[in-house]
């Protein structure tokens, strides 16, 4: 009996120190994780919770089997929630710099990111128009939907790959960049082929399974805020994406339903702001689909701009009267000219005075 205590101490001692040692590694392994975004190593450390594999090879005995494992288990618990605070999980999209989007553009982070365009795209005439005149008025990014979800089924839908096709033969001449949205794991190859920024719309932000197969891409992804989302829950939605490798992540507010019937829905600020601030992910508005008016959308573009976001989308339209979508929503060229001279040369006000500061300063 004495043998067998005095080995048990031995063993206690034995266990401590490889648990001291195991501990010190998974430390690392996070702390990596942290500090590198270009390799996921979630996966590893989840592995490291389940043992069960290795354990159940050392010994047949089942008694003892659970009853390691139900200490390994506590273990590894207790270990997670003393590596990561208060016990929760540290999300990639809060780690910094997990955000490629700038680098991928060639874009500055003084520099804002505005992103115009028809609600959907009918034919390569309006095209042409609309890209001069984005052109013309400095703007990188033109958007246009060749598969348009709608709320009901009788609506236009979109002209499918032929519209890809024109989108990507009017950007390629103009040398602007394409954002176009994909609804369906099934396209993501096709709509990769012709988009620069692949578009994760609000009615699929929790489709989780596109989510993870854009995130495969490697491509920049604009992750609109679905239509009635808490902020917690279109963050998780970028973490699917982040998840999968891709850093590549634009967050896009474009509105949450509320009773008030003045806008179309309500332009959340507040948590575009708050998200800013929670993680290190690029955020813009879309003031066309918020608002639903056109009225107002120099206020509000100035207001968002001010307020530190990172850019606007919005949608503009040779004839917006003729339009097959959105028709209330769009912008003339005439309005996005005046829009441009009252909202976006502010961007670059700022940006100079900024610099001078910076410079004064030295």
């Amino acid at each position: 009996m004495k043998q067998r205590l005095e080995r048990i101490k031995e063993l206690d001692h034995e266990l401590y120190n490889v648990l001291c040692e195991r501990y010190t590694l998974m430390k690392d392994i996070v702390q990596f994780k942290r500090q590198d975004n270009n390799i996921n190593t979630f996966n590893i450390v989840e592995d490291l919770c389940h043992p069960k594999v290795v354990l159940l090879d050392t010994t047949n005995d089942d008694e003892c089997n659970d009853w390691v494992l139900n200490i390994f288990y506590g273990i590894q618990k207790e270990a997670l929630n003393a590596l990561e605070p208060n016990g929760k999980r540290q999300l990639i999209v809060k780690t910094p710099r997990v955000s490629g989007f700038y680098e991928h553009f060639c874009l500055n982070e003084d520099e804002k990111i505005v992103i115009a365009g028809p609600c959907a795209v009918e034919n390569e005439a309006y095209l042409e128009k609309v890209a001069a005149n984005l052109v013309k008025n400095k703007v990188k990014f033109i958007r246009g939907g060749a598969f348009k979800p709608r709320t009901s089924p009788y609506e236009f839908q979109g002209i499918g790959e032929d519209g890809l096709k024109l989108l990507h033969k009017v950007a390629k001449r103009h040398t602007l960049k394409v954002v176009t949205e994909v609804v369906d794991t099934k396209e993501i190859e096709l709509v990769s082929k012709y988009a620069d920024v692949l578009q994760i719309g609000a009615r699929n932000m929790h489709n989780f399974e596109l989510l993870k197969a854009v995130g495969k891409t490697q491509m920049p992804v604009l992750l609109k805020r679905g239509l009635s989302a808490k902020l917690e829950e279109w963050i998780y939605a970028a973490e699917y994406i982040a998840n999968e490798g891709n850093l590549k992540i634009l967050m896009c507010e474009r509105g949450v339903r509320s009773f008030e019937t003045a806008t179309r829905n309500m332009l959340d600020i507040a948590s575009a702001i708050i998200l800013k601030e929670e993680t290190h992910l690029p955020v813009i508005v879309d003031i066309s689909h918020s608002l639903g008016r056109k009225d107002i959308v120099i206020p509000i573009g100035r207001g968002a701009l001010a307020a530190g976001l990172d850019g606007i989308m919005v949608e503009v339209h040779p004839e917006p009267g003729k339009a097959l979508s959105d028709r209330d929503k769009q912008l003339s060229l005439d309005e996005f000219d005046r829009f441009a001279e009252e909202v976006l040369t502010d961007i670059t006000r700022t940006v100079v005075k900024k610099q001078h500061r910076l410079l004064k300063c030295r």
